[in-house]
């Protein structure tokens, strides 16, 4: 699984019992989390962000349940055990995504089109926004809380696309101090490398439900699908818990492949 997650820049593991009883024990969890969150929702009332919501420890366990399973083994096995963060409680609902006052139109179109892809870490910084690379995650591991049909706005990946935005990104860096990395404007190589990868790669949509695990390389392009049409899901919508711990070797091993 790890040779195929490194070549793709994407994993997905099938139904594991030990993850669908940290899942049971995560769901409640998670709806006290949003229902107290302050934070208005986006994208016309249908994306509740849900940054650091869920009340998880840092082995990850909730309410004494460890986070346990194939999938935390396969990352486990790329970086060691490494602290988690509380996990952001991603939660979609039925007309995602709908314009909304504190995004511009073209911003709307690319979130409808190219699903918002983007690659995380890259912060807007700055009055021009420009990006820099401020967060280096060591990976993106998404875990479905409810279950939902097909087309309940699940990510996408453009397979292979992490190889092309490692290259970019050494490239917009060579010749610049490592200890600089951070404050170095890669915004012309990330939307070139964006390009490419849209062009070249294929889009995969990564369905999976309560017990199973996606897995994404941090330096892959992805995003949220737009809710199709009929689409199914519970009142609570389409809760999906996602960490993304820091690597301790910072950006230097961010760009590694």
């Amino acid at each position: 699984m790890v040779a195929v997650f490194a070549a793709r820049g994407w994993a997905r593991f099938p139904a594991d019992p030990a993850l669908a009883r940290w899942t049971a024990a995560a769901l409640p969890a998670a709806l006290l989390a949003l229902a107290a969150g302050a934070e208005p929702l986006r994208c016309g009332g249908t994306w509740d962000v849900g940054l650091d919501a869920l009340p998880n420890d840092a082995a990850g366990a909730v309410g004494g349940v460890p986070l346990a399973g194939a999938a935390i083994d396969a990352v486990e096995t790329l970086t060691g055990r490494l602290p988690l963060h509380r996990a952001q409680l991603s939660t979609v609902y039925p007309g995602y995504p709908r314009p909304w006052a504190e995004e511009s139109d073209a911003a709307f179109r690319y979130r409808l089109t190219r699903d918002s892809a983007h690659v995380d870490g890259l912060l807007p910084v700055g009055p021009d926004r420009r990006r820099m690379i401020r967060e280096p995650h060591a990976w993106i591991l998404g875990l479905p809380l409810t279950r939902t049909g097909p087309g309940a706005s699940p990510p996408a990946v453009w397979e292979g696309s992490h190889r092309i935005m490692a290259r970019a990104f050494s490239e917009a860096l060579a010749g610049h101090p490592t200890a600089c990395w951070a404050e170095v404007d890669v915004t012309d190589a990330y939307h070139a490398a964006r390009r490419e990868a849209f062009a070249t790669c294929e889009r995969v949509v990564l369905d999976a439900g309560p017990g199973e695990a996606v897995l994404i390389h941090r330096l892959a392009l992805h995003g949220i699908s737009p809710w199709a049409e009929g689409a199914e899901a519970p009142p609570e919508g389409r809760i999906i818990a996602y960490f993304r711990p820091e690597l301790p070797g910072g950006i230097a091993d961010w760009l590694k492949v």
